[in-house]
């Protein structure tokens, strides 16, 4: 079981993990759990970064970083776009800095592309929309 907060309306929503694929809605505002990026967590990057449903690309950025902050509209259009096909989460190096250093984070924002628990791909900069379709094509 584990723990999404809406990105619509900040519930907690427990899900079993192999339910991520099935296209899971919020109980309280019933809007798509997986159609905005997710914020992740060390209690829950772990799980969701190794369910085998669904591809995941993680944004790992930090608020006083302008690239971050420009390059986070296009990662939003890329999960509405890519609903239920790829998760997107976003985890804030300030406040994770153990995954951040887990992975190795010399610079923001990164991207790192994952795929039944295995990293696929990493890059790093603020991508254009075109750029960013090209990473998770090769993750689908």
């Amino acid at each position: 079981m584990i723990i999404i907060h809406c990105p619509h309306c900040a519930k907690a929503n427990r899900l079993p993990i192999d339910r991520l694929s099935q296209m899971p809605i919020c109980g309280a505002c019933k809007k798509d759990l997986l159609s905005l990026p997710i914020i992740a967590n060390r209690k829950n990057y772990q799980e969701l970064t190794s369910q085998p449903g669904l591809p995941v690309i993680v944004d790992f950025w930090a608020p006083w970083c302008e690239p971050c902050k420009t390059f986070s509209s296009t990662f939003e259009a890329s999960a509405m776009r890519y609903a239920n096909k790829v998760l997107h989460l976003k985890i804030n190096t300030e406040t994770e800095q153990a995954i951040s250093q887990q992975f190795q984070i010399r610079s923001i924002p990164t991207l790192i592309g994952f795929s039944r628990g295995q990293e696929r791909s990493r890059i790093s900069g603020a991508l254009p929309a075109k750029q960013l379709e090209q990473i998770i094509a090769r993750l689908i």
